[in-house]
């Protein structure tokens, strides 16, 4: 279990990076930067994990990877949802909901 600020529980990482793809494309620095935002800088995804798990996401069919221009005209590879992303998206969103209530209710029963 995490126990430091912005230590991510084990499992949140692909469904966080799932989230972050679902309105649009992004880059790896923009992936990390937009949990960061989106998180109030709770949560902080470093490039030792994030990198691995976009890797391993492709492998498994979820995103999608292309090569393209970033808005301060670099080139990086840029990655997107895939039909089986977006599936596993909402089922991995109505999982971890449900898993939440139930930590809630055991930590508010406590």
């Amino acid at each position: 279990m995490g126990d430091k600020p912005g230590e991510l529980l084990q499992g949140t990482l692909p469904l966080l990076i799932l989230r972050t793809l679902a309105p649009e494309p992004n880059h790896g620095f923009g992936i990390a930067k937009r949990i960061g935002q989106i998180s109030n800088a709770v949560l902080k995804v470093e490039q030792g994990s994030l990198y691995p798990a976009l890797h391993r996401m492709e492998l498994d069919g979820l995103i999608e990877a292309y090569w393209d221009t970033t808005e301060n005209n670099r080139r990086a590879k840029y990655y997107r949802l895939t039909t089986q992303g977006r599936r596993a998206l909402k089922s991995e969103t109505s999982r971890w909901q449900a898993i939440a209530g139930a930590i809630a209710a055991v930590l508010k029963e406590a």
